[in-house]
């Protein structure tokens, strides 16, 4: 009676089980055929929508294509000359009526007056141009201004304009091409050429190729929009940006199928149903089977990483050790890699984390089957790994391992449909002998990778013992720039003038920060500024120059100062409203400071550095990209950032007069007129590039030929300094 009034409450547990699983299946069933119905039609409906917008672009460039078959013609061009109407009539006009099926076309003069027209396959007077000069005209315009604008080019780009426009109230494909010879026989100047203006009608052409083409029911042309526009309906729109119609059809709905079909999942429902209570009564038997099954993989777990499978710190820690004791006792080599892959927030900032974990993922096996299976080959977290080589003979056998992993991870990976590079930077520790601690061999391999970025990335580099001196002098050094952050008095900024493009005319500074060392002497940025951000301390050195560039401000009348921001610093949260609150407690106006920031803070896409910027720019101060060029320069984050100035790099300065050189700096400055942002050129150092800069439309000028960076005193007592370069073109040097 006891194991029976245990046992009913027992079933009444697994019948209320099976129930809620049955209610959950059917929910699910439901669901699924509810959600692949819509998603299905959803598809469906994007590539029908897909098919027609290229059916549209297919037909226009098929009009310009059929267009340059009598545009480019040694005979076209005399005939136009000669107003040959006969000859027109017969191949530039009909004959593209019977043959291509063009609507209407019109052979326009070099003033724009019509010689020749054509409609319905109907040769009539020119005057009928003026119905459709109004529709016609504005792209006349912009093809004379783009062969205007190709005037001398070697290589100039194809000369045809062709849109989407409404002719006679109804939408078309227009395309228009000068009529140029195919030889040389026949001479012409751009600005003397004939035009012919191809016009065909969407409506019973092109809407019916494209229907027949992707067999789509029910085509028609909508010539305005109505509050009852389909889903399944593309925009016809102009260069202008103007929709002057719609295509619209029969929607293809796939997903109707599913709901007809849907009966069968009754039956689906209760073999599940019945499978799942027979699931559940084996499941009460074999409990403990699976309480064993669970414990084995808790310890799996425990010691191997989820996402590749591979050994988890904790392993690859105990079989480092175990390697150790190896080496110790047979007096043997092991090496030890430390891996980072390069690039890896990208991908995941790009792509999704979807896709770095399948990076991962496809890392770890090309790492395993690059190396012998005694050795260890494990993931550390993140995108970091490591590999214990055991009885590896000499450095040059990690080294040509290193190679080989390099050159596995650097092959292309397929992610979410794409093709993606990474590559990778590897550190290496040999231990030799006993005495090897786990710890200090890892410590090493780490320093050697930190070594390898720093170097460039996608490489390798063994640790050497002078990387720890190197460490202890980074060390050294963090604890001198502590020491002159806290008393001031060797810490100074000194202010390097920028001129105008008449270079006489200081617009304002940029302050350099120096540090005057006790031991070392005078220290540029590149010796401390990047320690101080490895070691956290961004914060206290931007607070320090900060606060020298707003004292010179009070003190000066220049109407530009500016000083360069970390990326670290813009990821700080309150820095734009810090840096406003001091400019306000000083009385400083915000337009008189210009922050220079580089490259990588745009490519960083952080959230943070845009509200920084936009908060700083809309207070008033100048943004400048400094170094362009340098990093990964993108136009797409040009435009996703408000930016006031583009600054070129000396690096490009100094190859001025060369070909490639002076075409780089040239590409800058027209990109940054593109838009509309200044532009200044740093590193001028002779007379020769200053001239060429200026020449091409470069608006400030900094370098040591104008004036090097000087005391702040010295722009304070005596304004700016007579511009070197200046007396270097007087006196002929």
């Amino acid at each position: 009676m006891a194991s029976k009034a245990q046992y009913k409450p027992l079933t009444s547990q697994v019948t209320v089980v099976v129930v809620a699983l049955a209610a959950f299946s059917l929910a699910i069933v439901v669901g699924f055929g509810f959600f692949a119905t819509l998603e299905t039609d959803r598809v469906s409906l994007e590539k029908q929508q897909a098919f027609v917008s290229t059916g549209v672009a297919d037909a226009v460039a098929e009009v310009v294509r059929q267009q340059t078959s009598v545009t480019v013609w040694d005979d076209s061009v005399t005939a136009a000359r000669q107003n040959d109407q006969a000859w027109m009539s017969e191949n530039l006009g009909e004959w593209m009526h019977a043959y291509y099926g063009i609507d209407r076309v019109y052979v326009l003069d070099p003033a724009g007056n019509p010689v020749h027209a054509m409609r319905d396959g109907a040769t009539l007077s020119g005057s009928t141009y003026e119905e459709d000069r109004a529709a016609i005209e504005p792209s006349v315009a912009r093809l004379r201004a783009l062969i205007a604008g190709s005037a001398g080019e070697e290589s100039p780009p194809p000369l045809v304009v062709s849109d989407i426009v409404t002719v006679a109230g109804k939408p078309a494909i227009l395309a228009i091409q000068p009529i140029v010879p195919n030889s040389g026989r026949i001479l012409q100047e751009p600005d003397q050429a004939y035009f012919h203006a191809a016009v065909q009608f969407v409506e019973g052409g092109v809407d019916a190729q494209i229907a027949r083409q992707y067999r789509l029911s029910g085509m028609h042309l909508m010539s305005q929009l109505t509050s009852t526009l389909p889903e399944a309906s593309v925009p016809l729109m102009a260069s202008s940006g103007v929709i002057v119609g719609y295509l619209t059809w029969d929607q293809e709905r796939p997903g109707l199928g599913l709901i007809r079909e849907a009966s069968p999942a009754l039956i689906v429902f209760s073999l599940l149903a019945a499978g799942v209570l027979w699931f559940l009564l084996r499941r009460l038997r074999r409990a403990a089977g699976e309480l064993h099954r669970s414990r084995s993989r808790a310890q799996y777990l425990a010691f191997h990483d989820t996402l590749t499978g591979l050994p988890n710190r904790a392993l690859f820690e105990d079989r480092l050790k175990r390697a150790l004791l190896s080496v110790a006792r047979d007096n043997r080599k092991i090496a030890l890699l430390y891996i980072d892959l390069d690039r890896f927030k990208n991908v995941n900032d790009t792509f999704g984390h979807s896709a770095g974990d399948e990076l991962v993922r496809q890392t770890a096996t090309r790492l395993e089957r690059s190396v012998r299976q005694v050795d260890t080959v494990a993931r550390l977290g993140g995108d970091e790994f490591a590999i214990v080589i055991f009885d590896a003979k000499d450095v040059t056998t990690a080294e040509e391992l290193c190679e080989r992993l390099l050159a596995e991870i650097g092959k292309p990976f397929s992610l979410a449909g794409n093709e993606v590079f990474v590559g990778a930077s590897i550190g290496v520790a040999i231990a030799n002998g006993s005495g090897a601690d786990p710890a200090d061999l890892l410590r090493k391999a780490d320093i050697a990778l930190y070594e390898a970025k720093k170097n460039g990335r996608g490489r390798h580099e063994v640790f050497a013992g002078d990387m720890d001196d190197l460490i202890a002098r980074k060390r050294m050094i963090e604890s001198d720039l502590r020491k002159a952050l806290s008393s001031g008095g060797e810490l100074k900024l000194l202010y390097q003038p920028i001129y105008a493009a008449d270079c006489q005319t200081v617009v304002g500074a940029e302050a350099l920060i120096r540090w005057e060392h006790p031991i070392h002497g005078v220290l540029s940025p590149a010796h401390f500024v990047s320690i101080a951000e490895e070691r956290g301390m961004t914060g206290l050195l931007g607070e320090w120059v900060l606060g020298e560039v707003v004292g010179f401000a009070q003190a000066s009348d220049l109407s530009l100062i500016a000083f360069n921001v970390s990326p670290l610093q813009l990821r700080d949260p309150g820095f734009a409203s810090h840096v406003l609150e001091v400019l306000a407690a000083a009385g400083v106006d915000a337009s008189r400071v210009q922050i220079e920031i580089v490259e990588s803070a745009l490519l960083e896409n952080s959230q943070v550095t845009r509200d920084a910027l936009t908060q700083l720019r809309d207070a008033g101060i100048r943004i400048a990209l400094d170094d362009f060029g340098t990093g990964y320069s993108s136009i797409n984050y040009l435009k996703r950032h408000i930016i006031d100035k583009l600054k070129i790099d000396s690096s490009f300065v100094r190859t001025l007069g060369s070909t490639e050189g002076t075409a780089i700096v040239r590409a800058i400055v027209e990109l940054a007129s593109a838009l509309d942002v200044n532009v200044t050129a740093e590193g001028v150092e002779t007379p020769e590039q200053r001239d060429l800069l200026v020449q091409m439309g470069c608006g400030e000028l900094q370098g040591f030929l104008l004036s090097p960076a000087v005391e702040a005193s010295a722009l304070l007592s005596r304004g700016a300094p007579h511009p070197r370069g200046v007396l270097h073109a007087a006196s002929g040097r």
